[in-house]
């Protein structure tokens, strides 16, 4: 029998990633601080365990899926954290978004105690997840590829073994570079249509069809119309620390970040204004309320 895998991080994106591999036949132990995570987790036919090092006892693999990478950094080297399990088999998989830094510095502490440490990010908010369509960058060895392949493939629709570790953050923040722009260039493109008196549906549907369509339209097109952004498929709190990662990431490199800039900005609104927990596609609603025609009352 395989041994089992550990799934740490059982909020949004981590209880979904948790249920594909359970649906492809995975044992799995999990933990989480939050005891309501714990029992949905039990309930879904995972066991729950009292904290990280108890909860890789067992297992080759632990999936990390975490809000920061300073959270990943505690999880891995702090105190009652992997480092302190004596699973000298086990391959880290972080799918935190956080500092490529952080990576390496997790990646060295996790080495000298013989475990081994992959940031294994991933692109795709949760029905995403929920249907194992995301798409996996991995930045480790060659052998952490091959043997974290049954359990990518699980969750996702691709991977793909970007380079050495700090390699995947790095993917992913350049993914979420291009990604936060696309969301804020429909949200603008969708209330100048609204102002203009056209079927918002059918405008949708044409920019879909024609050479400005991303995906970003199917993941928040419907949403942005509908100006229904609960419950939370990503939170606008967390888009707005991502944001501030891709343009330190960049301007680190020297590179220019003037409109990921413009969307950081509408997400530290939206969070000042009472949407920090709303989906991100709440960027709409800055937009809107830029515009006059906001629809959610701040405060609600």
């Amino acid at each position: 029998m395989a041994a089992p895998v550990a799934v740490i991080g059982l909020g949004i994106m981590g209880s979904r990633m948790a249920g594909r591999l359970l649906s492809a036949g995975f044992s799995l132990r999990g933990y989480d601080p939050n005891p309501a995570r714990s029992e949905e987790f039990e309930a879904a036919g995972g066991t729950p365990t009292a904290s990280p090092a108890e909860a890789v006892q067992g297992c080759e693999i632990a999936l990390l899926s975490l809000l920061t990478s300073d959270i990943s950094r505690e999880v891995c080297l702090g105190e009652g954290g992997l480092s302190s399990s004596g699973s000298r088999s086990l391959l880290v998989l972080d799918a935190t978004t956080g500092r490529p830094e952080d990576a390496v510095v997790i990646a060295d502490g996790l080495a000298k105690v013989g475990i081994e440490y992959a940031d294994a990010t991933v692109s795709g908010n949760a029905p995403v997840a929920a249907r194992g369509e995301l798409v996996v960058m991995l930045g480790g060895s060659d052998d952490a590829y091959r043997r974290s392949r049954p359990v990518l493939e699980a969750i996702g629709r691709s991977h793909h073994h970007v380079g050495g570790v700090g390699s995947g953050a790095q993917a992913k923040l350049i993914v979420n570079h291009a990604l936060t722009i696309n969301r804020m260039a429909l949200a603008e493109a969708l209330v100048v249509a609204e102002l203009a008196g056209l079927d918002l549906n059918r405008m949708l549907e044409v920019l879909k069809d024609g050479v400005a369509y991303s995906k970003a339209m199917d993941l928040w097109g419907e949403r942005i119309i509908a100006g229904d952004h609960y419950p939370p498929s990503a939170r606008v709190r967390q888009s707005h620390k991502d944001a501030r990662l891709i343009t330190e990431h960049a301007q680190a490199l020297g590179a220019p970040t003037a409109l990921v800039d413009v969307v950081r900005a509408a997400l530290e609104e939206a969070e000042a204004s009472g949407l920090a927990d709303a989906d991100n596609s709440a960027v709409a609603e800055v937009v809107r309320r830029r515009a006059g025609i906001g629809r959610i009352e701040v405060g609600e």
